[in-house]
């Protein structure tokens, strides 16, 4: 008996049915897909209106988030067979695993057929919005931003066993993490630029600009590791200077987050503020190829 001829014929034979299976570049372009939305209030698109039903003032959901626009690019091309959005402003990535302002675990939401992973998470285990309260109010400069950096290092383990509990629940999945960007200018206010209230004389010190950016930066090569070492896609507004620079809060380009004015009567509230727009959600969306 010819036993490593047979076993030779049945690799061959193998290899010729995974061929047959095999999906070319072509058929991954228009296959369709199931798409899930995860992670906090730059996922849900806190700051930039239009809010679902039931969500202003809790998940703060928005249609006009990068998530609802990638969905909707879907669905003009007849690509989306599910969509799936459960972000909630204020998750950490351990909210992620365990119900949330009375809502579902957002892990939940995934199945072992979704294919596409929006996610954007991370700020609320670091305090980063506590964080800019602090460079607002009072001086963020020195302790503060020690005190930020320093958690950095828990925050990316914390995402990367979030992308691999993912990766577990769908595991033919593409996830992109997409990245915070730049909140504030890195210097002064240019001349003559009109600009948010939050850029006013005392606010947002020179030093305090450019230490919080310092944590800006920081936060993203983390995030970045994250991903890397997951093997998921990272989508950063860093990545793409051409399109985000010119656009953070005092800065001369129309502004892509909220400021102060999410203070005035009948807007989100503090929530809010260093949170992007409908612009701003806009360009996020862009950095998502699908």
């Amino acid at each position: 008996m010819n036993i490593g001829g047979s076993v030779k014929r049945t690799i061959v034979a193998l290899t010729a049915a995974l061929a047959a299976l095999a999906i070319t570049p072509a058929a991954q372009a228009t296959r369709p897909i199931s798409l899930v939305v995860l992670g906090d209030s730059y996922a849900s698109g806190t700051g930039a209106g239009a809010y679902q039903d039931g969500t202003a003032g809790n998940c703060w959901r928005s249609n006009n988030s990068y998530g609802e626009q990638v969905a909707a690019r879907l669905r003009a091309a007849n690509r989306l067979s599910s969509f799936t959005n459960v972000s909630c402003s204020g998750a950490a990535t351990a909210d992620l695993a365990r119900p949330f302002k009375e809502r579902p675990a957002q892990l939940d939401a995934l199945r072992r057929d979704t294919n596409l992973v929006l996610l954007t998470i991370g700020t609320n285990d670091i305090d980063y919005a506590a964080y800019g309260g602090t460079c607002v109010q009072a001086d963020c400069t020195g302790a503060p931003t020690e005190a930020i950096l320093a958690k950095l290092p828990q925050m990316g383990r914390n995402v990367s066993a979030l992308l691999t509990e993912i990766r577990k629940r769908s595991p033919y999945a593409r996830v992109v993490l997409v990245g915070y960007g730049r909140q504030v200018s890195t210097s002064d206010n240019p001349p003559g630029a009109t600009l948010d209230p939050i850029c006013g004389e005392g606010i947002l010190t020179t030093a305090e600009r450019r230490e919080g950016n310092v944590v800006a930066d920081r936060l993203d090569a983390t995030l970045r590791s994250a991903a890397a070492h997951r093997g998921v896609v990272f989508a950063s507004p860093f990545d793409y200077p051409e399109r985000f620079n010119g656009h953070a809060l005092c800065e001369a380009g129309a502004p892509f987050l909220r400021g102060f004015d999410a203070l005035a009567p009948g807007q989100e509230g503090p929530e809010a503020v260093f949170h992007p727009n409908q612009q701003g959600q806009a360009a996020l969306a862009t950095l998502v190829r699908v």
